[in-house]
């Protein structure tokens, strides 16, 4: 089950939603459930009520509460919600409970983050990832579409078609997901094969992560000119972007990668692979957080995405913090957050203010990987000269002589040996003013 979608064409109001969490005593569930109803917005669903219990653990079976499930049913109807939105993962014996108790559609935060990855997958990976994840989630919960059976109790009677059909759906969903896992393969394959190309261009590779919604898109447009969507929505970016910027003479690659959020589903962070991927084989990560936050919920934001991180392997890969949205902080507030993160690049992707900066800190990062050469290549040999172009635009002077084309180029270190051949140690003045 999942949020019904309003449609926005028709001028459909969105639905009503009640959300309730369970949380540890002393929690600010009003705090707790900020991410919920951000969730919640993204997905066309108003929230119209909240209900917050505080407990060591949600009830195994109705995960709140005798008690607080009373009053639970009281602020549902009261509030006349279409759909309970669950600041948890629910058991299928949990949403089954929920379900009958009000009456009502129950969508758990697993389904409701898969909800909007559907509507935001755009590529054929995007969408067989999504398929993928929401295939496994729902296969343990495939009874729940069956309890008619299921009030005719054990016994005579109650064996044969239905119990038959429901095994045929669970066969047909785990063919399903064998085949798509299969497609994914595939397509896992034609990726690496990309990636290998970049990485012969020995090209350095910038990967944005960080929270959702903090302005990673809007960066990667700034830095790029890539015209990636940057709508004000979670998960508005799944598929991987690539794009490319240059900075004295020399070439980046830059990924945008799919937000992070608390207690990211293990579903997603195993169905994500691609734009997870260039997370693990960049040589740098970007780790854009939102300068604008509350403090407390800034460093819950940057926490959230370095335990992310490090459970998918990426926590060994060089990272800088990029502070993004300062634009919208007062003197005042920029002080406090130089002295919370003194190490931090303070930039706006929106205005452009930082950006530079950010361009000559990732250049510095690299700067050992290159040298500056001067080459003479003979006219003759014109391919070495297509593989300099190859290597990221590394050329920063080029002149035609009647020895040959004279080069200046900052190349990657490990790359030299190829153009050994071509290598002059300078310019006699005569030459340099010949031409």
């Amino acid at each position: 089950m999942t949020a019904r979608q309003p449609d926005p064409a028709a001028g459909a109001e969105p639905e009503r939603g009640v959300v309730v969490g369970v949380f540890p005593k002393g929690a600010d569930g009003a705090s707790e459930l900020a991410e919920l109803r951000e969730l919640a917005r993204t997905a066309g669903v108003a929230t119209v009520a909240e209900v917050v219990q505080h407990r060591a653990h949600p009830d195994p079976r109705t995960f709140v509460g005798k008690g607080k499930l009373t009053d639970l049913k009281q602020a549902y109807s009261d509030s006349s919600g279409e759909v309970l939105l669950v600041d948890d993962e629910l058991s299928p014996t949990q949403q089954r409970s929920l379900e009958d108790a009000l009456q009502a559609r129950v969508v758990d935060r697993t389904q409701l983050i898969l909800d909007i990855f559907a509507q935001h997958a755009r590529s054929a990976e995007g969408k067989l990832q999504v398929e993928l994840a929401q295939l496994e989630y729902n296969l343990p919960r495939m009874r729940g579409m069956w309890q008619h059976l299921e009030r005719l109790g054990g016994g005579v009677g109650t064996r044969g078609p239905g119990e038959s059909q429901l095994e045929s759906d669970r066969r047909l969903a785990r063919t399903r997901v064998a085949l798509v896992k299969r497609r994914l393969r595939a397509l896992s394959g034609q990726r690496a094969t990309r990636r290998k190309e970049r990485q012969r261009t020995t090209v350095p590779t910038i990967a944005l992560a960080g929270y959702t919604n903090v302005g990673k898109s809007t960066l990667l447009n700034a830095l790029t000119g890539a015209g990636a969507s940057v709508d004000d929505r979670l998960f508005e970016t799944l598929d991987p972007t690539t794009r490319a910027f240059e900075h004295d003479g020399k070439r980046y690659l830059v990924t945008d990668t799919v937000g992070f959020v608390r207690r990211l589903p293990t579903q997603l962070v195993e169905g994500f692979a691609a734009t997870l991927e260039e997370t693990l084989v960049a040589d740098l990560v970007l780790h854009v957080a939102d300068a604008s936050l509350l403090d407390e919920r800034l460093r819950e934001t940057i926490d959230a995405v370095h335990t992310v991180l490090a459970n998918i392997g990426a926590d060994d890969i060089p990272l800088e913090l990029v502070l993004n949205k300062v634009d919208v902080l007062d003197p005042l507030a920029r002080r406090r957050v130089s002295h919370a993160f003194p190490r931090a690049l303070q930039i706006s992707a929106s205005t452009g203010e930082g950006l530079e900066t950010l361009r000559a800190r990732i250049a510095e990062l690299f700067s050992d990987r290159f040298e500056e050469v001067r080459l003479l290549v003979p006219y003759s040999n014109g391919r070495a000269l297509a593989e300099l172009y190859g290597l990221g635009a590394p050329i920063a002077e080029r002149r035609d002589t009647p020895e040959g084309v004279r080069i200046r180029a900052r190349l990657p270190r490990q790359e030299i040996g190829r153009f050994a051949s071509f290598l002059v140690a300078g310019e006699p003045e005569q030459e340099a003013t010949a031409s």
